[in-house]
């Protein structure tokens, strides 16, 4: 079992930036591939970002490619998503998601083993 708890979202203006942590416990963290997802109200849970668990291989969508950056940091078991030029599009409640396939960069929701109860970001125009 793995629990993952998401921190560091906020309220921000466009064109600012914010930094999630995604923070893992339970199974030796690197046996696990990451992804961030996001849901904003009314719509569907959408993939915005994934690393696999050497962080060699990252995926973005591409609504957020060039102004997001994932990374992990194994030694103390987190996940990080810099968002920076933060749109008020980019509203939504931010998801931290572990997948066993750690080799892989997963986009799809179905992928994934054990999700957090999300973090709130907020942009305002």
């Amino acid at each position: 079992q793995v629990h993952v708890v998401e921190s560091g979202g906020g309220l921000v203006q466009a064109g600012g930036s914010l930094r999630l942590s995604c923070a893992a416990s339970g199974r030796t963290f690197s046996s696990y591939a990451m992804g961030w997802f996001r849901q904003a109200p009314g719509k569907e849970r959408e993939f915005v970002a994934a690393i696999n668990w050497s962080g060699g291989d990252t995926y973005y969508a591409d609504s957020v490619k060039g102004r997001f950056t994932i990374s992990g940091d194994n030694a103390v078991n987190t996940v990080y998503l810099q968002m920076n030029s933060l749109r008020p599009e980019d509203t939504a409640v931010y998801f931290c998601a572990a997948t066993r396939l750690s080799w892989t960069v997963l986009t799809t929701t179905g992928g994934y083993d054990y999700w957090g109860q999300g973090t709130q970001v907020t942009v305002s125009s």
